[in-house]
């Protein structure tokens, strides 16, 4: 194998498996703007960024990753979150000419409920490297097994992503609230408004996963940020703010919010009540990455950003969800029988 492994080598020659979506195409940017070779394989359905290599395979098929062969690597980032046998072929077919291994996972391979305040040290689920699509936790979990069979110990990176937001979100928690915020009226805004988010952009995470790659970094991380990084009333004020809308938030309680039958981090994307929820999602001990360089932009950069990019590409109307796990967002009707019941207060 002739790809560069030292640890202190720049790694110029990046493949990423996807690199079209959301977490896949902020990579894809982002090697590219540091000028690096970067070389994308997907189904060859959408566009690729402007500057990338285009190979076009479709990795469940037979002989859906030929387009790869004779090429080499400094970096794989591989995304997939389905079945982990597609991570175990990919894994496997380059282990021999690719030189470190980065897979996108989630904070959702711990058992669940993760106990708040933990790292990686926390249980985790169970996983079949060899298996077909399950349920996300076993298929993310199976996946990292796949890649630590291949490339080992030292050569395998899985970051442990919590929520993700920001530009060409395929999921649709932020857009919602900026297009909710966007309509205008009375907001039921979940409280309080104190609470502590953690998230990442999907911006730093990619630029985390270089910078983490090229440095030689392996072993597990969870991508998210320091707890607190904003709060609920930073997130939604700012939302406010970036769309120009005249909204009125009324803020909510947890227990108005349930009793009112109301879904939290579904029909109210990102938010969680304090407790045990919230513990699990918004209180991960990310002090390693940290220290191995994680750098999270301000959440109005982050908020005005994807605004910007729904404003412009989506027309104001939100964006196809292509992910599976499509946060809806509260009904307009449910939302009205909420605020004009008891104990929402006018914010």
């Amino acid at each position: 194998m002739t790809a560069n492994t030292s640890a202190n080598a720049s790694a110029t020659r990046l493949l990423v498996l996807g690199g079209t979506e959301f977490v896949g195409r902020a990579t894809v940017e982002a090697g590219l703007a540091r000028g690096w070779d970067v070389t994308v394989l997907n189904r060859g359905t959408k566009p690729v960024p402007e500057g990338a290599h285009a190979l076009v395979g479709d990795r469940t098929a037979p002989g859906g990753l030929a387009a790869l062969e004779g090429g080499e690597w400094d970096l794989v980032v591989d995304t997939w979150s389905h079945g982990p046998r597609a991570v175990r072929d990919a894994a496997e077919a380059l282990k021999e000419r690719a030189g470190r291994y980065v897979y996108v996972s989630t904070c959702s391979v711990y058992t669940w409920p993760r106990a708040a305040g933990t790292g990686v040290g926390a249980p985790l689920v169970e996983g079949d490297p060899d298996a077909e699509a399950r349920d996300y936790p076993s298929d993310k979990r199976g996946g990292e097994l796949a890649v630590a069979r291949a490339f080992g110990e030292e050569r395998a990176l899985f970051a442990r992503a919590g929520l993700i937001l920001g530009p060409y979100e395929n999921v649709g928690r932020l857009p919602w609230w900026l297009l909710r915020m966007r309509r205008g009226g009375e907001v039921l805004a979940p409280g309080p408004r104190e609470l502590p988010l953690a998230y990442i952009d999907a911006r730093d995470l990619a630029a985390w996963l270089l910078d983490a790659g090229a440095a030689g970094h392996a072993g597990a991380f969870d991508l998210v940020s320091p707890s607190g990084h904003t709060t609920m009333g930073e997130f939604l004020e700012t939302c406010r703010a970036v769309t120009g809308s005249d909204a009125v938030l009324r803020w909510a309680g947890p227990e108005q919010v349930e009793a009112a039958g109301i879904e939290p981090w579904t029909e109210l994307p990102v938010w969680c009540p304090p407790g045990e929820m919230h513990g699990a999602m918004h209180t991960a001990d990310v002090t390693p990455t940290l220290e191995a360089g994680l750098r999270c932009r301000p959440v109005a950069e982050t908020v005005a950003d994807t605004w910007a990019w729904v404003s412009g590409e989506g027309g104001e109307t939100m964006p196809p969800r292509t992910n599976p796990r499509s946060a809806l967002g509260l009904d307009a009707a449910k939302e009205a029988e909420a605020l004009a019941g008891p104990g929402a207060v006018r914010g």
